[in-house]
């Protein structure tokens, strides 16, 4: 079978068991001896391994089944852990994660076998010296391994007693085996019992089920396939295949799984199977007067003659006479605990997926009452449009009246649906601050620096398109304060600090902006520092640099392969990150500011809207042409005169209520043909950029509208001033001004 279809839940849910992983092992780490934790950590794991090998990923369901070995003994209270061990767990994850990237870009998980990392994975199961002198003292009945119990066996007893003839089949499928067996196929039973200790069942079962479809073809099954999905079984199952290979070559496939404790089978008669059907509810009288002498008997094989009416109706209609495999059913719905194994076909992947471009993760998971919502908000759109062809069919008056009001009923409708749309769309800021404490754990070890990430807010809600962005912006902020901000241990006491540095992530709603600040209890930026390197890169004149304020030249931090590091390190020094976080930022219509000081830490502040979706906007014309001015960066409308303006360095200024705010005409900057409005009855229209206001010319209010943006793309590379454009109900394009460029 196929299982591309499930490749983009298994990259899913393959996620967020390695970020599971991570966060675990790093509790881990600070209480070695959390038995929850250590549990938590041995499941996924083994989930991993089982979603892995069901997708017929072997490198990666080799590496988590080496570090499955590990937990096991940690769980069984064989193996400590200890540093090594986690530092090459989190390398494991490292190693996954690669796997996980290769698997999304082309399908294929690649030719890396990390043979180094297996190798010190099996080297951990070794016990330290330590270990060995306390193993006698703390070995305990009660911890000691006990001894497996052999596994019951399916007996050939006389009669129709192994278990594959315990259920009924129908008669036609009865023939189509043996049509088979008049070909030269073979017809076995198979009976697998899974081991005690099995956690996904399910999974086990759906391996077993798609190595013995490779082999031959699965006819019947019991319990049913849906059972099976559903892991509605004990530990055992029957299945019944038609192949041409041997039996003995069958059941060593089988007993290859992982966790499968027995496997038996034996050559199916199929004059019993027709016996067993014609003379079904016979042998039901007999079982019945048979049943309390069989009580004392093993239950295995009389389980499954007490299968439900309804079972063997849906097991007769899923083994039709074309032997069409019962196990290739539509995936039920994932349940908790289970892989995307369990919801796919028994068949599992058989083949390798086709290499298909599989760009960044798409999927977002919505709670059922949202989208209860949006149906709901559905419904109502199609009544209003029901509403305006009706009114529209009526005359004169009475149809300009009935179309006002279902339009005013619409504008309602549509409202409400656009706020839905962007509750759905907007997801938890952690999904993104999840990843970084394992990233500061790592920085704290590469530069030898104690240091903690606080992160605030997590449960900040920003639209997905956003929150997939931020990623890296965030990331160079943290590195940056870990290695430029945080001093070493030794300085930090000579300061009378704590010797640990503290970072801080902290995430807040402001208005219809989302704020993200990354403060420290470092050093601070060094103005003096950042000036003088500016002189020596020639970034700015010495005439320059004695007038610029201090806030001027810690934005010179921003300029690219700008650093004040002495040397190159793995973490920074190259200049390439606070550049990125200004481009990043402000590519998303966001704006980043910086505040320092020195000996005390710094802080710097990102500011992002909500949503890139939808906006609210102000209409304005300027030189006969239409702009949106997003509402969020708008401060004031004001009519001015020619006494308000100022000259100050040859620019024009606007002294409002005695604020000075440099004059933007946008006539000019837009380069719109037109005639300037006379100096005395000039609109202008407050905007803010952080901490920066600006005043900008325009011609004409049109009032305020809501917009859906549509970026230009390559088109708008060459203005930076327009960060898009919309639609306008006429069929006109406006374009949508980019305040932060701007001012």
């Amino acid at each position: 079978m196929d299982v591309s279809q499930y490749l983009d839940l298994f990259l899913d849910e393959t996620k967020e068991h390695l970020q599971n992983l991570s966060d675990q092992i790093m509790r881990l780490e600070e209480n070695p001896e959390d038995a929850d934790v250590i549990n938590e950590i041995f499941r996924a794991a083994h989930t991993l391994k089982g979603m892995a090998g069901t997708m017929g990923f072997k490198r990666m369901q080799t590496l988590t089944h080496d570090m499955e070995n590990v937990f096991s003994e940690v769980r069984s209270g064989k193996l400590k852990v200890r540093p090594e061990i986690t530092d090459t767990l989190f390398s494991c994850l490292d190693a996954l994660d690669e796997y996980v990237q290769n698997i999304q870009n082309s399908a294929d998980e690649g030719t890396n076998d990390n043979e180094e990392l297996i190798a010190k994975l099996n080297a951990c199961l070794k016990p330290s010296e330590e270990e060995k002198q306390e193993v006698p003292a703390s070995q305990t009945p009660a911890t000691a391994p006990k001894k497996e119990e052999p596994a019951p066996k399916a007996q050939a007893a006389p009669g129709n007693t192994e278990p594959w003839y315990q259920f009924p089949l129908d008669e036609s499928l009865i023939n189509a085996m043996s049509e088979a067996m008049g070909d030269g196929d073979g017809c076995y039973g198979l009976h697998v019992v899974l081991q005690e200790k099995c956690i996904l069942k399910a999974a086990r079962a759906f391996l077993v089920l798609r190595t013995v479809g490779e082999k031959g073809e699965i006819v019947a099954a019991n319990p049913n396939t849906q059972d099976i999905e559903d892991e509605k079984f004990d530990l055992d199952f029957t299945l019944i295949v038609i192949s041409s290979v041997s039996l003995e070559e069958m059941i060593k496939a089988a007993k290859n799984i992982s966790e499968i404790k027995e496997v038996t089978g034996g050559v199916i008669q199929t004059e019993k199977l027709k016996r067993r059907g014609d003379d079904d509810d016979h042998e039901q009288e007999e079982q019945e007067e048979e049943k309390p002498a069989k009580e004392e008997a093993p239950a295995a094989p009389a389980k499954t003659e007490k299968e439900s009416p309804e079972n063997k109706q849906s097991q007769a209609e899923e083994t039709p006479a074309n032997k069409q495999v019962p196990t290739e059913t539509t995936p039920a719905p994932a349940t908790s605990g289970q892989t995307p194994a369990s919801t796919q076909g028994a068949a599992g992947a058989a083949k390798k997926p086709a290499a298909i471009k599989h760009v960044g993760n798409k999927t977002i998971r919505v709670d059922i009452e949202k989208l209860d919502e949006l149906m709901n908000l559905v419904s109502e759109l199609i009544i209003a449009k029901n509403s305006i062809v009706s009114a529209s069919q009526k005359n004169g008056a009475e149809m300009r009246s009935g179309i006002k009001d279902h339009v005013e009923y619409l504008e309602r409708v549509t409202t409400n649906l656009h706020e839905s749309v962007m509750k759905v769309r907007m997801v938890p800021i952690e999904t993104v601050t999840n990843k970084f404490p394992r990233m500061i754990r790592d920085i704290s070890k590469k530069l030898d620096k104690k240091m903690e990430l606080y992160v605030i807010g997590e449960e900040t809600e920003l639209d997905r398109t956003v929150v997939d962005e931020l990623g890296d912006p965030l990331m160079h902020l943290l590195r940056n304060s870990a290695d430029h901000g945080l001093e070493s241990e030794e300085v930090r006491i000579q300061r009378g600090k704590n010797p640990v540095g503290s970072i801080f992530l902290e995430a807040s709603q402001v208005g219809n902006n989302v704020v993200i600040v990354v403060r420290d209890d470092g050093n601070g930026i060094d103005v003096d520092a950042v000036r003088k390197k500016a002189l020596e890169r020639g970034t700015i004149t010495p005439e320059q640099a004695e007038i610029m304020t201090d806030k001027e030249i810690i934005d010179l931090l921003f300029l690219p392969s700008f650093s004040t590091a002495k040397q190159v390190t793995d973490v920074s020094g190259r200049g390439v990150g606070l550049d990125v976080v200004k481009a990043k930022i402000e590519s998303l219509s966001g704006e980043v500011e910086v505040k320092s000081k020195l000996g005390e830490g710094s802080s710097w502040t990102i500011r992002l809207p909500m949503t890139l979706a939808i906006i609210q906007t102000l209409m304005v014309s300027v030189g006969g042409e239409k702009y949106a001015i997003p509402l969020g960066s708008i401060q004031s409308i004001e009519s001015i005169t020619h006494a308000d303006l100022k000259t100050v360095q040859n620019k024009e200024v606007l002294n409002l209520r005695g604020i000075v705010l440099p004059l933007i005409r946008l006539l000019d900057v837009l380069e719109v043909p037109g005639n300037r409005i006379p100096e005395d009855e000039m609109t202008v229209v407050v905007v803010k950029k952080g901490e920066k206001y600006a005043a900008l010319v325009i011609d004409e209010l049109l009032g305020q509208l809501e917009i859906v943006i549509k970026p230009l793309g390559k088109y708008a590379k060459q203005c930076k001033f327009i960060s898009g454009a919309t639609i306008l109900g006429d069929g006109e394009v406006a374009l949508i001004l980019d305040v932060n460029a701007l001012v």
